[in-house]
């Protein structure tokens, strides 16, 4: 398979996480309020969040600004991830933990860029002006 192909296909099933964290929190925001509001949190924030989740996912998809998008998102999984730290519920566990994986592709991506199948704009190599 082409390096191209490949790299178009792992952007959108990240992106997939972002789009459906999106959708979920139309459908259900009372559960990501509550995590808020666990930490006391506003219960506001969740609509920003989605709205994030929505275009940073939407800009992977079409591989605009591939870069800074997947490093901002390498923070924001990093940051979300402790609303998950929950060590008596292995479920919120193992989000926790799924976090800091796609955290962690997210940094492959900001490194690596896009590949050749993306729109263009805005994406630099880390560290050029």
């Amino acid at each position: 398979m082409s390096e191209n192909f490949l790299s178009l296909a792992g952007r959108c099933l990240i992106a997939m996480l972002f789009l459906a964290g999106a959708v979920q929190k139309v459908v259900d925001p009372v559960a990501a309020q509550a995590l808020l509001a666990g930490w006391n949190w506003s219960a506001a924030l969740v609509w920003p969040a989605l709205i994030y989740n929505a275009l940073a996912g939407l800009a992977l998809i079409l591989g605009v600004a591939v870069r800074p998008v997947a490093l901002s998102l390498a923070g924001y999984c990093a940051l979300t991830a402790f609303f998950h730290l929950i060590p008596d519920d292995p479920w919120q566990m193992s989000i926790f933990v799924k976090n800091w994986a796609i955290a962690g592709g997210c940094l492959v991506l900001a490194v690596q860029g896009g590949g050749a199948w993306r729109l263009r704009f805005a994406d630099k190599p880390l560290g050029s002006d």
